[in-house]
């Protein structure tokens, strides 16, 4: 870790610190984003089609521009998926140059993950020493949870890109006092609602009260500026939505998710206010019969395998967030070394704090939202607290702290069970030696080790679990970081605490249903396409994943019949039997899907006229109705 001046964070902001670097920074700089490329590029294609909701999307995309102006999740334009389409675009513009393969999808992802540990690098680098800004930057590329979605197509990936870029420029913001760098933070935003809506708002208290706060321009020019940033805002994530609000639904697919067929419904219900009240119309949880996506509280993100995606430097970081703030206290309100502490550390804070007590659906890789903010944090604690190691106090939070993390990598560690069970015990015993060494005060040849030692106590737990995540496939709707990272069902690990949703989820055909895709042979594939483009959709399915499947397996439109959950009303009965009688649809695949939360019943009631009124095959053990070939 490199010494801080204090008369450098002293002084106000000139210049480029890059400029001013020492002559070993850029070769080093370049290390990083070389380590992160081959952490996040190497066997990429492992996790096959991932997510296939959304690869099945980006398919359609590809080959359709209205699908992929929608996001539809098929090219037939049937539905969307159930998210904004910015994520989508990459993915699918990526598969346009590259053709449909795995790692076409998942590339841009991986070059995402790599931006963002350069931008981190930047946020930290313009106001701290290298070594910090290094730390930050390799202590993001190690966190479990972002070497998982920095390789997967969900949309986080871009989320957490673009919401490190707003606090990279707000902070130019307030360096400057220039608007442009205000607007263009929220620019940022905006495109992150794109990506995936209302949660890309939960920066802007964030972003807006440090503005406010620490930009060098008087009260009422700060007011105008972040009015101005609130227009960008408004104008980068709206113009899409004007545009599909005032298509005729008639004219545009149905937006998956909502119930109505409104994408504002979807924004401020099903992903918005629903997310935090649990109050979700559709979805496969209810807060009024107690069925949360697991318990809320304080100290959710550290139980069960949350704990392990993300909060390994939880501790050190919020140590060290009091300490810095401690030891700014009397710099001018203008200081931009404390104006990116308050960035980051308001950003590791408020998203925490919302993720602990939402009652709606919450995944454990939500957190990756997490990672930017808490690496940051831990890195500016940990540079300025060495810096003052000559100092008692300060020897002795290191020391706690890091004997702390380490113990919470202990326990950590002790929850993968039969996993490398050595690995615990070694970390634990460099966590005592370095709370040891740097006790006990040392002259400076001693300092290197000292550093190290704590250094690898802290992050040698992450880094094995980071590994790991590399190496082993990762498919479906929910996955997780680490050993246990294989599992595909989606439910959360028992010992997580009992699963309300257990009991409300079937599998559909060839072990597709509500979380995983549909496992198509190669030669049934060739076999339900026969003909197949002879018809809008070759087959509908009950929901999104069972549909993805099939229609990755075959190149061809899949109606999904229900949206995600199959608790959209796309399409209606009557509006499915109008197809059927067009003859726009060859198959209907077998599936069903379990709801606890309100929602139309249009799938089981498609599903009842199909069965009563359809011959059934039977294909490779699957069970499909010819819609060509009613009954007498």
């Amino acid at each position: 870790m490199t010494a801080i001046s204090w008369s450098s964070l002293s002084r106000p902001f000139v210049g480029s610190r890059l400029a001013r670097s020492p002559g070993w920074e850029r070769p080093a700089f370049l290390g990083l984003l070389a380590l992160t490329a081959v952490l996040y590029l190497v066997n990429l294609s492992v996790s096959g089609w991932a997510n296939s909701f959304y690869s099945a999307a980006v398919q359609a995309g590809s080959v359709n521009w209205e699908a992929f102006f929608y996001g539809s999740s098929d090219a037939a334009n049937s539905i969307t998926v159930d998210k904004p389409p910015a994520s989508l675009w990459l993915m699918s513009l990526s598969v346009r140059l590259l053709g449909l393969t795995p790692f076409a999808i998942l590339l841009p992802e991986a070059l995402m993950g790599v931006a963002t540990v350069a931008v981190l690098y930047v946020i930290v680098r313009r106001r701290f020493p290298a070594g910090t800004a290094l730390l930050a930057g390799l202590t993001l590329a190690l966190t479990p949870v972002a070497a998982l979605m920095f390789r997967f197509n969900n949309p986080d990936a871009l989320l957490v890109l673009l919401l490190t870029l707003s606090v990279y420029f707000t902070l130019r913001g307030i360096e400057s006092g220039r608007l442009r760098w205000v607007l263009l933070a929220g620019a940022m935003v905006g495109l992150g609602f794109l990506t995936k809506q209302l949660q890309a708002f939960l920066v802007l208290p964030v972003l807006a009260g440090v503005y406010l706060y620490a930009s060098p321009r008087s009260l009422r020019v700060r007011l105008g500026h972040l009015l101005g940033a609130l227009g960008a805002v408004i104008v980068s994530a709206g113009w899409w939505v004007a545009i599909v609000e005032l298509v005729p639904a008639g004219s545009r697919p149905y937006i998956g998710g909502s119930q109505v067929n409104d994408f504002l419904e979807l924004t401020f219900g099903y992903n918005g206010l629903g997310r935090l009240t649990g109050e979700e119309t559709g979805s496969v949880t209810s807060a009024a019969t107690g069925a949360h996506w697991g318990y809320t509280g304080l100290d959710r993100l550290f139980s069960g395998d949350f704990g392990a995606q993300v909060t390994w430097l939880m501790f050190a970081a919020l140590v060290g967030l009091g300490a810095v703030l401690w030891l700014m206290r009397r710099l001018p309100r203008t200081s931009t070394a404390r104006a990116t502490t308050l960035l980051l550390g308001g950003t590791l804070v408020v998203t925490a704090l919302a993720f602990s007590f939402m009652a709606g659906i919450f995944h454990a890789y939500y957190t990756v939202a997490l990672a930017p903010a808490l690496a940051g944090t831990f890195a500016i604690g940990a540079g300025m607290l060495w810096s003052r190691r000559r100092k008692r106090w300060a020897r002795t939070v290191m020391a706690v702290v890091t004997a702390g993390t380490a113990a919470w990598a202990f326990e950590l560690l002790l929850r993968s069970g039969a996993w490398l069970p050595w690995l615990r015990w070694v970390v634990l015993a460099l966590g005592l030696l370095a709370a040891v060494l740097l006790v006990v005060r040392g002259g400076r040849a001693r300092a290197g080790a000292v550093a190290s030692v704590s250094l690898a106590a802290v992050l040698l737990g992450p880094l094995a679990f980071t590994l790991v995540t590399l190496a082993v496939p990762h498919t479906g709707s929910v996955v997780y970081a680490g050993p246990s990272s294989g599992m595909t069902s989606g439910l959360p690990p028992a010992h997580a605490g009992a699963n309300p949703l257990a009991p409300l989820i079937v599998h559909g055909a060839n072990g597709g249903g509500l979380l995983d895709a549909a496992q198509v042979s190669p030669s049934l594939a060739s076999t339900l396409a026969t003909d197949g483009t002879d018809y809008t959709w070759l087959a509908a399915a009950m929901g999104s994943n069972q549909a993805a499947g099939y229609q990755l397996a075959t190149g061809l439109p899949v109606m999904p019949i229900g949206g995600f959950n199959g608790s959209d009303p796309s399409p209606t009965l009557e509006q499915f039997q109008q197809y059927v009688a067009d003859g726009r649809i060859h198959w209907y695949i077998v599936g069903t899907l379990g709801r606890s939360n309100g929602g139309s019943n249009s799938s089981s009631l498609i599903s009842g006229w199909v069965v009563g009124n359809f011959h059934q095959v039977t294909i490779e053990g699957t069970r499909f109705y010819d819609l060509t070939k009613p009954l007498a």
